[in-house]
This record gives structure tokens, C-alpha cells and sequence, in this order.
């Protein structure tokens, strides 16, 4: 009987916490619901259009969980839409509201060169029309430095500077830690160059993945410091990049002056006096805050001035990592981005297609699962055109051979055409605790693979061979899209990333260009006057509750215009240690997803270097503490 009391006890406590919770949820969101008053897209008042870029510039923003923004669990990182960045900076351009545009950049964790150099394009456009851009950050890094560089003018805080790092760095690799667990690494992979399976079978880069790594990065090294010297012809970049510590040896250790003094900023001053000098060509904040300027809401003058979709040139996006099954935006869900693409087909009349890659690949069933989508729209006479962003590898490339002309930028990272499986077993790890297995067999792949008692060499040979299928398969359908032979392919993949200006030479991409020059190209080949061409952007619709909870936080976490974000560290060493934990934290997201996703990838995993590290998790937080305490013992 006491029993059964605790028992009825313990279901009355979890009934009362459950209905207590719902009705905290349900005050809070109708609290919120009668608070919430948003500004109108339409009503933008005069001042500067201040882009506060407090997180990265994406090809495609990720779908916002709801229940993480309810409960405070979701990165107050954000994400921005490249592609609504630049319709803004090109409405600015001829609006006269818009006195003038503000980077605040303190926040700001990166785009890919890709991305930056299309915004800076679009800034160029503004100082073109005689619209001036004040750029302001504590501590400029190169993503930020390649946007403040076009502006008219750069502020940099006394205290901090600019810390230009360069292409490349060090990644983990974990050999010497599964050896130490005793773990077992099954790799099967076809590629000389296919370096991503490397962490698990060496304890660092073989010789051709060296190779071919610092000639990617010395070709996007070069362009990066083209640009910014094309922006800034008056920086004296190359000592400054070339010999740091002089420079700063040179300011007696002040970094911002040394910045100063070789041209890279033009003033400085605290985020007060920036304010201060914005004001004088903005006009003042209507709450006479020290330091505040007129200003115009980027979300709301996003909205205001936010692309028709009416078209009938279709824009399909393939952005982020391609896996199997279903997803939102942000993630290239191999039957998500088909069954668009389809209904596209069926619903609308489109008259050609632009496909826009921004991935680094992933499942090699989903990527084929994609590309069947493409040539379904080849097969009704639809032009094909594909629009490389900051990566089109592995993945992104086999879902870019349909492409009947191939755009590219020169930074564009692409190619990775190559193959690879990896299953770890921990027939090792067990044995060291006293725990071994045993059972019976039917056949030869009886209960293969066998994860804790290890595999046989028939599986192995069984997988090595599927895998070496796929990689033919592959070679073969960039063969025939790119009217080559085999042979010739092969020589040129491997696994190996190419820059986009080699890609363009070795045959893998036709044309330098942007989406909107693909857009033009699709229209041509479609016989329409590109002039006339208007796209239709196959996505999917995102959810309504999720961004009427957006919208909230949003307006809840508004903050003084030109206060400095807080969500990086402001001085040097603070900032390079949280961007160095986000990649880290990034390679434990990657491993994770690596052992749990598709078995058989066509994955350049490593590319993701050369962008921005992704939002993280608190589950990759965890994971990478438990992975260093673990080191340890």
C-alpha cells in the first residue's frame, strides 16, 4: 500500500509540474502576443541603414527552432541571408531616405570569400552613389577587414586593431587518440587526395594533402589580398600582413595604431565618438543617447524591400550540408529539395532553372537524389544552369553536373571528386576492460558490420568495391557533363579541391560569375530578354509560429544601435580564441555527424575551413569537453 501511495505521489508531482508549465507557456506567449508590436516593413524613416551583423552571412539561413528560442537554449549568433543583404545595399543605393550605411562588425564571425567579396561589390555600388559607409569594429579579423575595407570610412577602438591571420591553420586529428581507446578504423575510400578520412588513419596530412591544401589557400590568399588592395590601394597590406610584429613594434605595441599607420583604418575613436561622427551625416537619435545616430532597421528594410517571387526562371538552393531524409532551410535535405524542385515543375511554368550550390557534399543517395530532381527538369526542355557560391565540393559538384553552363568565382572552392565510407569498431576498446564477443555465423556477412566485435575481410572488400562503384559512377557523370573522357576526369579528381580559377582552367566550371549572371545565362538559353527575367525561388515556406517567436526575441534583444556586440570577445585574444572554439567545436559537430550520417560520402568536409564555423550546439559543447577530459586520463 506505501507503494502504491509513492507511486500516485510521485504521478500527481509530474501532473501539477506539467500543468504548470503549460501554463507559464501560455501566459508567457500571451504576454508577448499583447506586447508585440511590430513596425511595419513599409515605415522607414530617414537616417543610416545600419547592417549590425552580430553572427555570419549564409547562402541560406537555417529554419529557427521555436522551442529553442522560448527557452533560451538557441545561440544568440545569427545568421543573414546573402542574398537579402545585397537587395538591401542595392535599394539603399537610390533611396533617399538613406543617408548612409553603417557596418558595425563587432559581432560579425564571417561569411566565406565568396560571400564577402558579392557584399563588397554591393558597397562598392553604394560609395558609387555618392553614399557614405562608416565601418566600425573592435577588432577587425579578415572576414571583417574584407567588408570594412570598402567602406569610405573604417573606425577601429583605440584599444583594439586589425588582426589579418591569413588563409589556413591546424586541424585535429585523432589517431593517436583511437589508438589510445583502442578503437579500430574501417576507411574505405577512393582518392589520393580525399584528406578528410586522414584525422582517423594518420596523425597528420599525408604529403599530397599538404600540397594540395597550400596551393587552395595561397590561390584564395591571393585573391583576398587583390580585393581588399583594390578597395584600399593606399593600405600598405603586404608589410603589414607579411611582417605583423614590426608593425606593431613600429606603433610601440599599439595594434590600432599600427593599423592606422598603415593605412588599413582611417580613424579612431570609441563606439561614442563613431556614433558621434555618423550623426553628422545621419542626424541624431531620436533618444539623444551619447553616441546615437538616425537609423533604419536592416530586418525591417529587408522586408520593405524584399525581391517578388513571381518569376519564371526558378532558383532552386542547395546550402549547407546534403544529407538524407527531410529538412528545413539551411540543410540540403535530399528528399525535401527534390519534392520542391518537382512540385516547382508541376505547379509553375518556369522556363529555365538556376541551380545555386553552396555545399560542401555529404550523402552520396541524397546528392543523386537531387540530381535525379535536375535532370527531371532537364528532361521537360528546361535549361540548366548552375551557380557556384563559396563551396560546390564532392556533394555540391556531383548535384552540379546536370548544369549546362557552370558559374563560378574565382574564390569558389570546388571539385572534392572522390568517395570514402569510415565505420569505427571497438573490439579494441572492450578488450582493454575484459569484455570480449562471440556467436555463430550463416554467412560470410552474418551480422557485418559488427561494430563491437569488428569486421570481416569480406565485408571490407565488399565495401571498398561499393565504394570504388560509386567513385566510377561519379568520374563517369562528370565525364559526360563535361564532355571528357574518364581518364581525363580522373586525373583530375582524386578527391583533390580546386580553387575556382584552376577549376576554370582544368575544364570543371565554364564562366566566372554570379547568381545573377546565371540567372541571365539561363534566360538566354531559354530565348527570353535576360533583361525580362524574373526568378522564382524554390523554397521551402518557413514556419509561421516559428517566426512570430523570432520576432519577439527579436524586439526583446534590440539594443543601442552602435553598442558593440557582446557576443565575442573585444580584444585580440578574446576573439581569436572564441572563433578557434567555434571551428573546434565545429570538427566535433562534423565527427559526430560523420559516424551517425550516411555511411558511403561524397564529403569534402574539410573545405568548411576556408568559410565560417557554423552555429554550435550545447550537445557540441559537451562533446568536445568530454573529448579533452577524456585525453587526459
Amino acid at each position: 500500500m506505501a507503494f502504491v501511495k509513492g507511486a500516485w505521489r510521485i504521478l500527481v508531482a509530474i501532473k501539477d509540474g506539467l500543468v504548470l508549465l503549460f501554463l507559464l507557456g501560455f501566459f508567457g506567449l500571451l504576454y508577448a502576443a499583447l506586447s508585440w508590436s511590430p513596425k511595419p516593413a513599409q515605415s522607414v524613416s530617414s537616417g543610416a541603414l545600419l547592417l549590425k551583423l552580430d553572427g555570419t552571412i549564409v547562402e541560406q539561413p537555417s529554419e529557427v527552432d521555436p522551442m529553442a528560442l522560448l527557452t533560451g537554449s538557441k545561440d544568440k549568433a545569427r545568421e543573414y541571408g546573402l542574398a537579402d543583404i545585397v537587395a538591401a545595399l542595392d535599394a539603399a543605393r537610390d533611396d533617399r531616405k538613406v543617408k548612409a550605411v553603417v557596418l558595425n562588425l563587432d559581432g560579425f564571425m564571417g561569411g566565406g570569400q565568396v560571400a564577402l567579396a558579392r557584399v563588397g561589390k554591393a558597397l562598392d555600388a553604394v560609395r558609387a552613389a555618392k553614399k557614405p559607409i562608416f565601418a566600425y569594429a573592435t577588432i577587425y579579423s579578415d572576414d571583417s577587414y574584407q567588408l570594412a575595407a570598402h567602406a569610405t570610412e573604417s573606425w577601429v577602438d583605440p584599444l583594439g586593431g586589425v588582426a589579418i591571420i591569413g588563409r589556413g591553420g591546424s586541424g585535429l586529428y585523432y589517431k593517436g587518440l583511437i589508438d589510445k581507446l583502442g578503437v579500430n578504423t574501417h576507411v574505405y575510400r577512393v582518392g589520393t587526395y580525399k584528406s578528410f578520412v586522414e584525422p582517423f588513419t594518420r596523425t597528420g596530412q599525408s604529403p599530397e594533402a599538404k600540397q594540395a591544401n597550400q596551393a587552395l589557400a595561397n590561390a584564395l590568399w591571393e585573391d583576398w589580398q587583390q580585393e581588399v588592395a583594390k578597395a584600399r590601394p593606399k593600405a600598405k597590406l603586404a608589410a603589414y600582413t607579411g611582417n605583423p610584429a614590426a608593425a606593431a613594434e613600429g606603433a610601440g605595441g599599439n595594434l590600432a595604431k599600427a593599423a592606422l599607420d598603415a593605412g588599413l583604418i582611417d580613424r579612431l575613436g570609441d563606439a561614442a565618438a563613431f556614433g558621434e561622427r555618423v550623426a553628422q551625416v545621419a542626424g541624431d537619435a531620436p533618444d539623444d543617447k551619447p553616441g546615437g545616430f538616425a537609423t533604419i532597421d536592416l530586418k525591417n528594410y529587408m522586408g520593405a524591400h524584399k525581391p517578388a517571387n513571381g518569376g519564371n526562371i526558378g532558383v532552386l538552393t542547395v546550402a549547407g550540408d546534403i544529407v538524407d531524409g527531410e529538412a528545413g532551410p539551411g540543410t540540403a535535405a535530399g528528399d525535401t529539395i527534390s519534392a520542391l524542385l518537382r512540385k516547382a515543375l508541376a505547379d509553375k511554368d518556369l522556363k529555365a532553372l538556376v541551380v545555386r550550390v553552396d555545399s560542401p557534399g555529404g550523402s552520396v543517395m541524397a546528392s543523386e537524389k537531387i540530381r535525379s530532381a535536375i535532370m527531371a527538369a532537364k528532361s521537360d526542355g528546361l535549361p540548366v544552369v548552375v551557380s557556384m557560391g563559396n563551396v560546390a565540393a564532392s556533394g555540391g559538384y556531383w548535384v552540379s553536373t546536370p548544369g549546362d553552363v557552370i558559374f563560378a568565382e574565382p574564390d569558389t572552392i570546388t571539385g572534392s571528386i572522390g568517395v570514402f565510407g569510415i565505420i569505427p569498431s571497438f573490439e579494441g576498446t572492450l578488450a582493454k576492460i575484459g569484455v570480449t564477443t562471440d556467436g555463430v555465423k550463416t554467412t560470410p556477412l552474418s551480422g557485418q558490420p559488427d561494430v563491437v566485435g569488428g569486421t570481416t575481410p569480406e565485408f571490407d572488400r565488399i565495401m571498398q568495391m561499393g565504394v570504388e562503384d560509386i567513385y566510377g559512377r561519379f568520374v563517369g557523370l562528370v565525364a559526360q557533363a563535361r564532355r571528357k573522357t574518364p581518364q581525363q576526369i580522373d586525373a583530375i579528381a582524386q578527391g583533390r579541391v580546386w580553387d575556382g580559377g584552376t577549376a576554370r582552367q582544368i575544364g570543371l566550371v565554364d564562366r566566372f560569375g554570379g547568381l545573377e549572371d546565371a540567372i541571365a545565362e539561363a534566360a538566354k538559353l531559354a530565348k527570353i530578354d535576360p533583361a525580362k527575367a524574373r526568378p522564382y525561388r524554390i523554397a521551402k515556406e518557413p514556419d509561421r509560429f516559428a517566426k512570430f517567436v523570432q520576432s519577439i526575441v527579436d524586439r526583446e534583444g534590440d539594443d543601442d544601435a552602435g553598442a558593440p556586440s557582446g557576443l565575442v570577445g573585444r580584444d585580440l585574444l578574446g576573439r581569436q580564441a572564441m572563433v578557434q572554439r567555434n571551428w573546434a567545436l565545429q570538427a566535433l559537430s562534423d565527427v559526430r555527424a560523420l559516424v551517425s550520417g550516411a555511411g558511403v560520402r561524397a564529403d569534402c568536409l574539410e573545405c568548411r575551413g576556408y568559410g565560417a564555423p557554423r552555429v554550435t550546439k550545447a550537445a557540441d559543447e559537451r562533446g568536445l569537453m568530454a573529448l579533452l577530459l577524456g585525453s587526459w586520463k
